[in-house]
């Protein structure tokens, strides 16, 4: 069998072409929409190709699929473009700040001053957790990994807040999902805390969401705590770098948990879950663990060397990208940000920031990384410039999750919002034995 694909006009829809496939073993043809988007390439619509010609595509990973339509994120990674709204990354981490990109994302436009500051307020006055949580806290072990501790506790949200869990009613939607961007900060911050062993700090709410976070984080009862102008900027810049990223693994996860009806704190919690995995959330956490394996800069390379080996099972973690073919956009940002957030802190001779330092200079000098654009990307700045702060590398995926909260609630209200949304349903191209029959206990061999 052979399918021949024929780009031609589509006169039934005006303004709008297909494509035509042809069955060669049969003769059926199947005149399939082209949809053309308002950024980016053609999209053939193939829902009916399983009705009209009994055949649905194989596709891996889903790397040339396309799930849903979306109006919140634009990606081009072949010209290392990222576009929140329309808007390119550069400049919302350049003139923005976090509230007002959360804004853009839920609501599809910049605030005005007067919306900006009534939602900067909602937020904030959501920012505490109900009390009999924190005891929720105590039921795991101490040495609990804090991405573990944040998929039960963000999980069990729904238990404690009843009252926005029906996702028919817009209004409980909404007071979920600011629920969900306001309380993820303090519910990491306790995480942070329960792994060392100190008291949980509240929230204050004069304080700005970064700073509000860092506080949470590094203050003790013992003494004041002095925050850093620097550091909550570098902070929020992070926050808006890693706010919504098109539909990655955890996004998709939101999206997949949502369709069947589940409610906002059991999406989220399935995001964080995806978002674990080294491949994905985890990428920053892998860059310090290989820098560690490195150990010294005389080593270096002789692990250059052995990336380049296609036999030696070892990678540059930090370098390249799944989606961007070019320089990261977001990694262009979070170098100067690693700039500033060191000499902030005046840890230039961290023999580990070092190291990150002399390999970033050689890997973008290397013909090697440079014809096939192996760039370092957002992950191996932000591993660093955590590292630098002071947050240890299990701690690094629950900061991105922090970010990524308010662009999975933005997927997950539209994808509610979407008359055309039905229950995530994957096929398969089955590989298992035909049909047949049941053989007798005593009779098989």
């Amino acid at each position: 069998m052979a399918i021949k694909v024929e780009p031609k006009p589509m006169p039934a829809v005006a303004g709008q072409d297909s494509v035509t496939l042809q069955d060669h073993s049969t003769g059926k043809k199947l005149d399939l929409p082209l949809l053309t988007p308002s950024v980016g390439p053609k999209v053939i619509d193939i829902r009916k190709l399983y009705s009209g010609l009994g055949y649905f595509t194989f596709d891996p990973g889903y790397t040339a699929t396309g799930s849903c339509d979306s109006k919140i994120t634009y990606i081009d990674g072949d010209q290392g473009v990222l576009l929140y709204r329309g808007y390119p990354i550069e400049e919302l981490a350049e003139h923005s700040d976090f509230m007002e990109t959360a804004y853009l994302l839920l609501y599809g436009e910049l605030p005005t001053a007067q919306q900006k500051n009534d939602f900067t307020r909602s937020i904030t006055y959501h920012t505490m957790v109900h009390e009999q949580l924190t005891t929720f806290y105590r039921g795991f072990r101490r040495d609990a990994h804090p991405m573990a501790v944040m998929c039960g506790v963000v999980g069990a949200l729904s238990a404690f807040y009843h009252d926005s869990t029906d996702i028919s009613d817009p209004h409980q939607r909404l007071v979920a999902s600011y629920r969900l961007i306001a309380k993820m900060p303090t519910i990491a911050a306790m995480a942070f805390k329960y792994s060392l062993g100190q008291p949980f700090v509240y929230p204050r709410n004069e304080l700005g969401y970064a700073e509000n976070f860092l506080r949470m984080a590094f203050a003790v009862p013992a003494e004041d705590y002095k925050g850093s102008a620097v550091l909550a900027k570098a902070m929020d810049r992070i926050f808006i770098l890693h706010a919504d990223h098109e539909q990655n693994a955890s996004t998709s996860t939101v999206r997949l948990a949502g369709s069947s009806g589940a409610n906002p704190f059991a999406c989220i919690a399935a995001g964080i879950a995806s978002l674990w995995g080294p491949a994905h959330g985890g990428a920053n956490e892998a860059v310090l663990k290989m820098l560690y394996e490195i150990g010294d800069k005389k080593r270096i390379p002789e692990f250059i060397k052995r990336a380049k080996d296609k036999d030696d099972p070892f990678r540059l973690m930090g370098f390249g990208h799944r989606v961007y073919k070019n320089y990261d956009p977001r990694a262009k940002v979070m170098q100067r940000t690693c700039r500033e957030v060191l000499d902030e802190l005046g840890v230039h001779d961290d023999p580990i920031l070092a190291l990150a330092m002399e390999l970033e200079r050689i890997a973008l000098s290397d013909e090697y990384f440079i014809e096939r654009k192996l760039y370092p990307n957002v992950d191996f700045y932000s591993g660093i410039i955590l590292k630098a702060m002071g947050f240890p590398t299990s701690m690094f995926t629950v900061l991105f999750a922090i970010a990524r909260t308010v662009g999975w609630v933005a997927q997950w209200n539209e994808m509610i919002e979407d008359p055309d949304q039905k229950i995530g349903r994957p096929r398969q191209l089955y590989t298992g034995a035909p049909r047949r029959p049941y053989v007798a206990l005593d009779k098989r061999r």
